[in-house]
């Protein structure tokens, strides 16, 4: 799934490329995508006319505004935007199809068909589901070492899976997670109250470094991920535990070993990570 440096680098793709666009029509291939509203006729007749002045992100989630909608897209599991010109061929898994005066297409193209979107009035969104329960930005000045320390210091559950939860932290995944443990030297299973102050700002600074670098490198295309222009990222290149079962680590050559914490696949290194 793409993590907060994935979909930031889509949006960043997305925003050169469909800005000042109007839409002239819209084509749903696969209804059940569309979240909100119930009615799919209604979604695109809402759509039709607008222009996209913007292109947002709220974690994990995508914020395309064209005045007076936002239309907030999860791209899931392998979800992808591509702009094509009318005359290409439509490729398989095609569901959603933006149709611009321009004679250009925005195509939403999702094999495994999980991804969503969700059409709001502008400036509603924020306070409504799926976006009205997310924590703050880990880039954002909202995170602070004083609010993460007190946040930690309440919760009993495994770090890594207070990590992963989104109401407390956005736009961290399996990935970024793993990276940025293995930077401060946590153990994945340690409870997130367990830490100490000094380990808990080792992990606030190695979330922040981790996420920069991902962001600046155009995210990890570990699995299918590619961004708008069909461009890989390249911080795979970089990653130190995340999918290296058996290799040695890159500190100490001890072999990065896989675990699963709260049902997620894990990878840490027994020695940097006791």
């Amino acid at each position: 799934m793409p993590e907060l440096p994935e979909v930031e680098t889509v949006r960043k793709t997305l925003k050169r490329l469909v800005v000042g666009k109007t839409i002239a029509d819209v084509t749903v291939k696969l209804p059940r995508i569309i979240q909100h509203p119930d009615d799919v006729e209604l979604f695109r007749q809402q759509l039709i006319g607008c222009t996209i002045t913007d292109v947002q992100r709220r974690g994990k989630f995508l914020k395309i505004i064209c005045p007076p909608w936002v239309l907030v897209s999860h791209l899931r599991m392998e979800g992808k935007y591509r702009l094509a010109e009318e005359t290409d061929p439509l490729e398989k898994h095609t569901h959603v199809i933006f149709q611009f005066t321009d004679g250009t297409q925005l195509r939403y193209h999702d094999v495994r068909q999980f991804g969503t979107m969700h059409l709001f009035t502008l400036g509603e969104e924020e306070q409504r589901k799926p976006l009205n329960k997310l924590g703050p930005e880990p880039l954002s000045d909202s995170f602070t070492l004083e609010w993460f320390q007190t946040t930690l210091a309440q919760r009993k559950a495994k770090v890594k899976v207070v990590l992963l939860n989104q109401e407390y932290l956005v736009g961290l995944g399996n990935i970024y997670v793993d990276e940025s443990l293995f930077g401060a030297g946590i153990h994945p299973e340690r409870t997130a109250a367990s830490l100490t102050e000094e380990e808990v700002e080792r992990l606030y600074h190695s979330i922040k470094k981790t996420l920069t670098e991902a962001v600046e490198l155009g995210g990890s295309s570990v699995r299918s991920y590619l961004n708008g222009e069909g461009e890989m990222g390249m911080f795979q290149l970089k990653i130190q535990v995340y999918g290296r079962k058996g290799e040695p680590c890159g500190r100490c050559g001890s072999p990065i070993e896989r675990i699963v914490v709260g049902g997620r696949g894990t990878h840490i290194c027994r020695v940097c990570q006791r």
